[in-house]
């Protein structure tokens, strides 16, 4: 049975739906808000993409500054000069236009901001709580749910580690979910997205903090991952796979906000800090075989999840079930190109040098603690190992 007390937290506001970015300065208006601070990154500049956002703003009459010196996975150094272009201005809000990181970093440049000191000053176990500027959170990408969550991750760059900053100064004020600005999204972060949206759905359900709330967005979003993911990443003009993954994919997002993410996620951090790995890749290379290791600890949950995934049959039993789920996962990643580490070019002495290390970090994060099947040290460094070597499954 599940947890029936459940702390629920979300963003005030979600407009969901094509076109919906075109109303960003109404959201804006809503909460007597017309002072925004755009952060984005270079390619949503280059693009042009970032007019999507600007051109309502300035019909309405408002007047954006635009932070784009973001970087792909957000470092500390970066949030630090967003903060001083924040200060630097007269702003009353942060957008977080882009994927998840230009929005993870809104949200910390917002906690910073408020606060002061430096970011590690913020990571778990503190309680990030507080963020004097609200957050308007508008997605590009269907993967992180970083636009309805109380989470940020951020880079250490002097120690080399990915720090979980959670709190309610995470939390957008708003989020406007848009799936027309997902459509030229490049099929290797379609999948990258992806596959990291259904793990946010699939430890959402599994992790010991599970409760009924949770339970039901995560249920939905497996289903709707399931369905749509591999049209998404074949087809990238198809609106409704790439509706579908949007929708997914804030599910999953509001699902392991109010639950948690487990070992996956645990192990995925090091990997992205120490070799630069996207995250939703690094989460990829994990899934198969943390999946494996795990399933005999809930095999109603996975067994169930692997139903709703479109992985197994409706009546299938839970142990054949799990079986299917975790072939299936390995399926997914071949068809969708996932690499092993070694495959993505990580030196094998590199790899292994940083093994203790990453294990270290994994466990200093609380994540793998919510796992059904709670590892040991020597666990975590023999998972990182199985998922160098791929072991024929998962490459």
């Amino acid at each position: 049975m599940t947890n029936m007390n459940a702390n629920i937290a979300a963003p005030r506001m979600m407009l969901v739906g094509g076109g919906t970015v075109a109303q960003v300065a109404d959201v804006l208006k809503k909460f007597s808000l017309s002072r925004p601070l755009v952060v984005s990154d270079p390619f949503m500049v280059s693009s042009g993409l970032i007019q999507r956002c600007l051109a309502p703003l300035e019909a309405a009459g408002f007047s954006p500054v635009v932070f784009s010196d973001t970087v792909p996975e957000p470092v500390d150094t970066v949030i630090e000069a967003g903060v001083k272009v924040l200060h630097a201005g007269n702003h009353d809000c942060l957008i977080g236009f882009g994927g998840g990181s230009p929005i993870d970093t809104a949200k910390a440049m917002a906690i910073l901001a408020s606060g002061g000191g430096r970011m590690r000053d913020y990571k778990v176990p503190f309680q990030a709580d507080r963020a004097d500027l609200p957050v308007i959170a508008i997605p590009t990408t269907a993967g992180t749910g970083s636009e309805c969550t109380r989470f940020t991750v951020i880079t250490d760059h002097e120690r080399d580690e990915k720090m979980l900053i959670a709190g309610l100064g995470a939390l957008p004020l708003a989020a406007i979910v848009d799936y027309e600005l997902t459509f030229s999204v490049p099929p290797r972060t379609t999948a990258d997205t992806g596959i990291d949206s259904f793990t946010h759905a699939l430890e959402a359900f599994v992790s010991r903090r599970a409760n009924p709330f949770s339970d039901a967005l995560a249920l939905a979003a497996m289903d709707l991952i399931g369905k749509h993911l591999r049209a998404a990443y074949h087809e990238p003009r198809n609106a409704g796979a790439r509706e579908g993954m949007m929708l997914g994919a804030t599910q999953a997002g509001l699902a392991f906000s109010n639950s948690s993410v487990a070992l996956v996620h645990g192990m995925s951090r090091p990997i992205g800090a120490h070799f630069h790995v996207p995250h939703g890749l690094s989460n990829a290379m994990l899934l198969p075989a943390i999946t494996r290791f795990s399933v005999a600890a809930a095999p109603e949950r996975y067994g169930e999840a692997a139903r709703r995934g479109g992985f197994a049959a409706a009546l299938d039993a839970d142990a054949l079930a799990c079986a299917k789920l975790v072939d299936g996962l390995t399926a997914l990643n071949r068809e969708l190109g996932v690499p092993t580490p070694s495959a993505y070019g990580i030196a094998p002495k590199a790899w292994e040098e940083k093994l203790d290390l990453m294990a270290d970090q994994a466990l200093a994060s609380g994540s793998p603690n919510n796992n059904p099947r709670v590892p040991d040290k020597a666990e975590i460094v023999a998972l990182y190992r199985e998922v160098w070597v791929g072991d024929g499954r998962n490459v």
